[in-house]
């Protein structure tokens, strides 16, 4: 049986990338696709206030990345952090990227803000500092398109570190088994990294800009990580994923 997940879409793509690169949600179907372990995703954008219906079962909440701050005090991400809370409390499995990474952290006891570091963008690699037995396939260290200018600056006390770097020190973690977050985006495709540097350019500045645009002449790890997210869901399931 397939593993059943719920996308909460934490926000709209710019006007002139959405024709090409759809939204958030679709970029997670896609990673998700042509892995082993089958899986069902039905995505709701909670910044317009879509939510499913509360007898519905899902293995896990899938919370995307976001032009907004996890620190924000916009409606809808006060809305929204209720109800990851009430996940969380009932048991539900929770995966986080980017601004849901911040958002997880920060709702469960940690801290978020704006890095001192600055930008942090195009292709970006961490240590693993922790291996579990669902981050197969295996990697020697981990490499993911990034786009992002806040940071996890403490984690919750029952968190555990699995990638860092000198610019971004908590770039993954885990709770128990309940919890799974990255800083960096799996789903990202180099096309669309490009298109948010080109975006970007004027406000990163030239240095940076090309820094990051040379980078993503290297290969990333995202399509791995997605099939760890659907590892760390399927933990525990019957029969065990292949």
């Amino acid at each position: 049986m397939p593993l059943r997940i719920c996308i909460l879409e934490t926000d709209h793509l710019r006007p002139e990338l959405a024709d090409t690169f759809v939204g958030y949600g679709h970029m997670f179907k896609q990673l998700f696709t042509d892995q082993p372990i089958e899986a069902e995703f039905e995505t709701f954008n909670v910044v317009d206030g879509q939510y499913p219906p509360e007898d519905r079962h899902y293995d896990a909440y899938l919370v995307t990345g976001s032009k907004a701050d996890s620190f924000g005090t916009d409606p809808w991400i006060q809305t929204l952090k209720d109800y990851l809370l009430k996940r969380y409390e009932k048991g539900d499995k929770l995966l986080g990227i980017c601004f849901g990474h911040q958002l997880l952290a920060l709702l469960l006891g940690g801290q978020t803000e704006r890095a001192q570091q600055g930008w942090g963008v195009g292709l970006h690699q961490y240590r693993l500092e922790n291996r579990e037995p669902w981050m197969q396939p295996a990697l020697e260290d981990l490499s993911l398109l990034i786009s992002h200018r806040d940071q996890v600056t403490r984690l919750p006390e029952n968190a555990t570190v699995l990638a860092s770097s000198e610019f971004c020190p908590v770039a993954a973690f885990r709770i128990d088994d309940r919890v799974l977050c990255f800083q960096g985006h799996p789903e990202f495709v180099v096309d669309y990294s490009k298109a948010l540097l080109d975006a970007r350019q004027d406000m990163l500045g030239e240095v940076l800009y090309q820094q990051a645009l040379g980078s993503l002449q290297e290969s990333h790890h995202g399509k791995a990580v997605g099939e760890w997210m659907l590892r760390f869901v399927a933990q525990g399931r019957d029969p065990q994923p292949a």
